[in-house]
């Protein structure tokens, strides 16, 4: 399970670099208009979130049903609480804006006129 959350947290890390490059004259622009590193990095943070919580709703019922079948087969029965699930979410959401954080900060602290000087 570690090794696949980290490979996980690397791809993410990829698609969150690809993605805030291709934003960087967007920042430059932003930055130079007078926006903090902090309002680029909740905006850049923003869609990445709403990707992760979509696809944790989505991912809800199936892993549920999963749970529950997997748990019958033990002696002693116990069942999946709303919490475990809540629990899963959070740390989810945690590690990807903990993943997308270091990259978009890392954006938005470029010098814009070295972004803008290359368009």
């Amino acid at each position: 399970a570690v090794l696949i959350l980290f490979i996980a947290c690397i791809n993410y890390m990829n698609l969150a670099t690809a993605r805030a490059m291709n934003r960087a004259r967007e920042v430059g622009i932003r930055k130079v208009l007078g926006a903090s590193s902090y309002s680029i990095v909740k905006l850049l943070s923003k869609e990445f979130t709403k990707l992760v919580l979509i696809s944790s709703v989505a991912a809800i019922p199936l892993s549920y049903f999963i749970m529950e079948k997997w748990l019958l087969n033990f002696a002693f029965k116990i069942s999946v609480g709303f919490e475990i699930i809540l629990l899963a979410i959070i740390s989810i959401l945690a590690i990807a804006i903990a993943t997308v954080s270091f990259q978009t900060i890392k954006v938005s602290l470029l010098n814009p006129a070295k972004i803008l000087k290359d368009e």
